[in-house]
């Protein structure tokens, strides 16, 4: 057996889990365990990669070994992780792995899947398909396929590409994610498929496809559009893409999972419909359903005899957070502008009643209290209305006053080091006053800018 301890070799890690991969690559997020941030755990020519999140060493799908291995690597790795303290999991494993274990599984979602070779009966049997490539092709949208050369640091499609994922990762309504929704596009390049889509010689989609090399396929992991592409973008690069799988006669083509798809659990099904407003789990499954799949592959979390589904699912998810729940919801909750307004407007509701019983002696004058009050007052009418529906106008008229409102906390705190006759209490109370209004213009101002000007992108999802 070999032990995570004993996996220290001259050798780089990532290159010799692609000779494994060469081998064994039989899950279709295999190819994405080559990314940074992974720890791996080595046993001959075969591997499991995962991420420590404290608790659990949670696995990146099954592991990459022959189909006849699979419990024995598995029941290694749990060794291993045993012996340091660790509970194991794999999240994301097919029905392979499931049948040949006798460990526990727990439906997560599912994955399409096409066979190239039919691409083109499904184009013929999709009219709503077809209409949406003659769309893009309407708009001046070509697309076409770029050699890894082609995207070498500092190379004009570099640049626009990563200028494309930057402005989708600010488009998306939760923090950048990790584990297997990692955008790492360019590592391993020539392993890679590579098609850009193009209007007026400007780039506005993108489609990263990664091998699945014991199945002879192709995962298309990374799909974007900018914010301004013609409709029909996505369709004619997973056409091109499609096509090109045909031409090298590979037997399978995914778009990655659709989480908490298909037969999933009653929980999870509740926890599908609580999560809605920060992702769109219907949304992803009815995008991919619509390209007409061959056929459906269920998707697991497993866990040995014993352990409980919950806290793996948990652990699963603490991965995806990059290991902290409270910074990854801090950074979610600075994105969600609405959110934020809704809770500005609670704190302001109860503050503006303190504001208006405080002492006369706490303000320079009784017309500067008044006046504090009624501007507070408008401010709370205007944060409600706003945190209903969104109006550009209003939500301008908004970061400028909270702006205001932060400048003219500030300005007060100053002068509160005399007026409170340095009750520290009271000055620390009149300093924190103007920490929240400074959060919620930073975040209105960019809920201003979003709004102006990016428009929603298609997720980038599991693989």
């Amino acid at each position: 057996m070999t032990t995570a301890t004993q996996l220290q070799t001259s050798e780089e890690p990532r290159e010799r889990a692609l000779e494994c991969l060469r081998l064994h690559g039989w899950n279709t997020t295999s190819f994405q365990l080559l990314e940074t941030g992974w720890q791996y755990f080595f046993s001959g020519d075969s591997f499991v990669a995962y991420h420590d999140v404290g608790h659990t060493w949670v696995a990146g799908g099954a592991p990459v070994c022959p189909t006849e291995q699979l419990n024995q690597v598995a029941s290694e790795f749990q060794q291993a992780a045993r012996a340091a303290g660790r509970q194991v999991c794999f999240f994301a494993a097919g029905e392979r792995f499931a049948r040949a274990t006798d460990w526990t599984a727990l439906h997560i979602g599912e994955q399409p899947t096409w066979s190239p070779a039919t691409w083109e009966s499904v184009v013929a049997s999709k009219s709503s398909l077809r209409s949406q490539v003659r769309r893009a092709a309407a708009k001046q949208v070509t697309v076409r396929q770029v050699a890894a050369a082609d995207l070498a640091p500092g190379t004009s499609v570099r640049l626009a590409v990563e200028s494309l994922v930057n402005a989708w990762l600010e488009s998306r309504p939760m923090a950048p994610m990790g584990f297997l929704v990692d955008v790492q596009l360019f590592d391993f390049a020539s392993e890679r498929l590579f098609f850009v889509a193009e209007r007026a010689g400007s780039l506005v989609g993108f489609l990263s496809a990664v091998p699945i090399y014991a199945r002879e396929g192709w995962l298309f992991e990374d799909l974007l559009r900018s914010h301004d592409a013609p409709n029909g973008t996505i369709e004619v690069l997973i056409d091109a893409g499609m096509r090109e799988a045909a031409k090298r006669h590979a037997r399978l083509v995914t778009l990655g999972m659709a989480p908490l798809a298909g037969a999933v659990p009653r929980g999870l099904g509740w926890l599908r419909e609580l999560a809605r407003p920060l992702y769109d789990f219907a949304g992803v499954h009815a995008f991919k359903a619509k390209f007409g799949p061959t056929s459906w592959e269920p998707l697991f979390l497993l866990v040995p005899p014993g352990q409980s589904h919950a806290q793996a699912l948990l652990n699963s998810l603490r991965a995806f957070a990059r290991g902290s729940f409270l910074g990854f919801g801090v950074q979610t909750l600075v994105r969600r502008p609405l959110f934020l307004i809704s809770i500005l407007t609670a704190l302001l509701a109860v503050w503006l009643p303190l504001i208006a019983m405080s002492p006369a002696t706490y303000f320079p004058a009784p017309w500067v209290q008044q006046t504090w009050v009624g501007f507070h007052a408008v401010l709370v009418v205007l944060l409600a209305v706003l945190a209903r529906r969104y109006r550009h106008g209003l939500g301008m008229l908004a970061a400028i006053l909270v702006s205001l409102d932060a400048v003219g906390s500030f300005l007060a705190a100053i002068a509160a080091r005399d007026l409170l006759g340095g009750n520290l209490f009271a000055i620390g109370v009149a300093f924190s006053a103007f920490i929240g209004p400074s959060i919620a213009a930073r975040a209105l101002w960019g809920m201003v800018r979003d709004q102006s000007t990016v428009a929603p992108t298609l997720p980038r999802e599991l693989g």
